[in-house]
């Protein structure tokens, strides 16, 4: 509604120009229309048309039988590289076998005619997929392709103009205008990933497309909104430029993205916390609990901090502590000024692995050595060094983990996850890769496989169809 009445008084304010020769308002209008003709003819040359196909299961079947179709699907993709790298949603490419790119046409071969002639369609490969950002990266082989750079989302404001640009329902190169909403969205309260909220309107396909400022500058990746009806509400959601620069540039490094901690929790202070504490601050953020034994606990962070910096950016909140935090790679170095008292220190942590991160296994295997197919799944045995990474101990000195899961599908139908170690296939133990493999191609097709996995420290069944 806000963006509506805002284009009605530029309209309005256009009309009065036309009547009032010396109205200033007519050359703003026209600024700003050719500011959003210029961002047009920029931002479309950049994104892209994805289509996918994968199987999955039918709904409606015969008693006791299991059917899959074959579904089609398709999305929006920015193209971030000359040479063919285009981020999308995980969720646009997930559960794919097959998926294929159309580029955007080019104008130079279009004539005067306002139809473009389709862009060329080529094969896609998955690079590598991110499901915690919802973020994928694809490769083409192309060169020499329009791309949009990313931008500094830190610098985004509320109430910013932003242009969305995407393929909802196949429409390609569709473009809506709207406003930043919000800055820093959390859809979970414990979310360590934050979203730009807009009211340009995103609709089903627009998923993966391009959120740019009036420059032209890639400030998100657009990825849903909240409806009731179905359609766009004005309540849009796109991923900040800065968390998409951290995650394609480690999946294109390393094919999965390896996230960090220095072992703290920290709080946003209240006048409450530091008229009670007796603190000389009561704006910012303190740290309620430092681990022990934690990268913070090793630097000699103690409870009370309270963080005045994080490599050098004033932290204001604790939000803004854990999103800048989330953006540290592992084995890099986080720097943070702190006031202990009335003394200033500052400190230089190791950020460590996450002790629950589901890629740190990724590393470990490969496709060709470690895919157990009828399962979906790469898997590794269980040795000294592999036991070394689990969280715990495993109850059994034997087992196969799951280490991650095939990169062409969604995932084995009976919910096996990264981390879950498997002791039996049917009740038969397995301790190696061939024996798991063997066990599995001995059960025919439609009879009932159940797996015994340990997750989490706990023992489950898991039924695989």
């Amino acid at each position: 509604m806000k963006m509506r009445n805002f284009l009605f008084a530029i309209a309005f304010s256009a009309a009065v120009a036309a009547e009032n020769p010396t109205s200033k308002s007519a050359p703003s209008a026209h600024a700003l229309n050719e500011a959003l003709v210029a961002v047009a003819g920029r931002v479309t040359r950049a994104v892209a048309t994805i289509t996918t196909e994968g199987y999955q299961q039918v709904a409606y079947s015969p008693p006791g039988v299991t059917s899959f179709g074959l579904r089609r699907a398709g999305g929006s993709g920015v193209i971030v590289s000359a040479d063919g790298y285009i981020v999308t949603n995980a969720h646009v490419v997930a559960g794919a076998t097959r998926m294929h790119v159309q580029l955007p046409s080019d104008r130079a071969s279009a004539g005067r005619s306002i139809v473009r002639p389709p862009g060329r369609v080529v094969p896609a490969r998955l690079v590598g997929l991110d499901a915690e950002a919802d973020l994928a990266l694809l490769k083409v082989d192309a060169e020499g392709l329009p791309f949009l750079e990313l931008a500094d989302s830190d610098i985004v404001r509320q109430g910013q103009l932003v242009v969305a640009v995407g393929s909802p329902s196949g429409l390609e190169s569709s473009m809506s205008m709207g406003v930043i909403s919000g800055v820093a969205r959390q859809l979970q309260p414990d979310g360590r990933v934050v979203y730009f909220q807009t009211d340009a309107p995103i609709n089903p396909g627009n998923s993966g497309g391009a959120l740019v400022d009036i420059e032209g500058r890639l400030v998100g990746i657009n990825t849903m909104n909240l409806t009731q009806s179905g359609g766009s509400e004005g309540l849009g959601f796109a991923v900040p430029s800065n968390i998409v620069r951290f995650v394609i540039d480690q999946l294109r490094r390393s094919g999965f993205v390896h996230r960090g901690e220095i072992g703290v929790e920290a709080q946003t202070l209240t006048l409450g916390l530091a008229e009670a504490l007796s603190l000389a601050r009561d704006k910012g953020v303190i740290l309620a609990d430092v681990l022990p034994g934690g990268p913070a606990d090793a630097a000699g962070l103690k409870i009370g901090d309270i963080v005045l910096s994080l490599n050098g950016k004033p932290m204001e909140n604790a939000r803004q502590f854990h999103v800048n935090l989330y953006q540290q790679r592992v084995s890099s170095i986080a720097t943070m000024q702190i006031q202990r008292g009335a003394d200033t220190l500052e400190k230089k942590i190791i950020v460590s692995a996450r002790s629950n991160d589901l890629e740190r296994f990724a590393s470990e295997v490969n496709e060709r050595e470690h895919l157990v197919p009828r399962l979906s799944i790469l898997a590794l045995p269980i040795d000294a060094s592999i036991a070394e990474l689990l969280p715990g101990l495993p109850r059994r000195s034997y087992g196969v983990l799951v280490a991650r899961l095939a990169m062409t599908t969604s995932g084995p139908m009976g919910n096996l996850l990264p981390g879950d170690v498997i002791y039996e296939v049917n009740r038969e133990t397995v301790s190696t890769l061939p024996e798991l493999r063997a066990a599995i191609e001995r059960r025919k097709e439609g009879e009932p496989l159940v797996v015994q996995v340990e997750r989490a420290g706990k023992l489950r069944y898991v039924e695989i169809d």
